[in-house]
C-alpha cells in the first residue's frame, strides 16, 4: 500500500527522537531519512524503525529469535564472484567473509543473502558492472546501507534501513556505469516455507480436512 506524506513525516519523527535520545548517530540520522523520503509504500517504511522503540516505550529484543547468524563448519566461502560475458551465483548456506568484490562486464552476477552466515557481524559488498549487472538478495531481518554510484545506470538505493536488533550489518558499495547493481529485500527461504505451510493448514480448516 501507498505511503502518504503524512506516514513519511511520522517516521521521520521517530527518527529525530532516536537521534536525540543517543540511539542514532547523526549519520546514521541522515541515512534514514534520506530512505523515509525515498519510500513509496508502508512496507519500505516499516523497516527503517525497526530496532527504535516507538517514544516512550521499551526497547526492542537484542537479537531476533531462531536466527542463528554464526558461520558453520564445512560451508564454502568465497571472497567474490567475476563475469565476464557470463555470470556467477553466490547463495545457499555460504560463510560471508568481511570484504565481498563483485565485478561484472557483459554478465551477471546474483548474490543471495538469505542463507548467509556472518564472522564478523556484517560484510561490506564492492560491487562494479560495467554493462552488466550485479543483483544482491539480502534478508528482510538485516541491516543495509547501499552507497553505490551509478552513470548511466543504475545503482538501486531503496532496501537502505535498519534491521532487527543484533543482526549483522552489509553495506554496498561501488560503480555502475552503463549496467545496474540492485539491492532487493526477500523474506528467508525459511520465512516462507512456513508462511505456505501456514495457508495451506488455514486453507485446510475452512474447507473441513486434514491438512497434507
Amino acid at each position: 500500500m501507498r505511503a502518504s506524506d503524512a506516514d513519511r513525516e511520522r517516521i521521520a519523527h521517530v527518527l529525530r527522537e532516536a537521534a536525540g535520545e543517543g540511539r542514532l548517530t547523526l549519520e546514521e540520522l541522515d541515512e534514514r531519512l534520506d530512505a523515509v523520503y525515498a519510500a513509496r509504500t508502508y512496507a519500505e517504511l516499516e523497516p527503517i524503525t525497526r530496532d527504535l522503540p516507538d517514544p516512550g516505550a521499551a526497547a526492542s529484543p537484542a537479537r531476533p529469535p531462531g536466527t542463528d547468524f554464526r558461520p558453520v563448519d564445512g560451508a564454502p566461502s568465497w571472497r567474490g564472484g567475476i563475469g565476464i560475458m557470463s555470470g556467477f551465483r553466490r547463495g545457499g548456506v555460504w560463510n560471508v567473509p568481511r570484504r565481498f568484490t563483485a565485478f561484472t562486464f557483459w554478465g551477471g552476477g546474483k548474490i543471495d543473502l538469505r542463507e548467509a552466515r556472518f564472522a564478523e557481524g556484517g560484510t561490506t559488498i564492492h560491487a562494479l558492472a560495467v554493462m552488466g549487472g550485479v543483483e544482491v538478495i539480502v534478508p528482510d531481518d538485516l541491516t543495509v546501507h547501499v552507497k553505490g554510484i551509478g552513470i548511466m545506470g543504475g545503482f538501486d538505493q531503496r532496501a537502505s534501513g535498519p534491521g532487527a536488533p543484533g543482526s549483522p550489518k552489509v553495506v554496498v558499495r561501488g560503480f555502475a556505469f552503463w549496467g545496474g547493481v540492485n539491492v532487493r529485500r526477500r523474506a528467508r527461504k525459511q520465512d516462507k516455507r512456513l508462511r505456505k505451510e501456514a495457508r495451506r493448514r488455514e486453507a485446510a480448516e475452512i474447507e473441513g480436512t486434514d491438512p497434507p
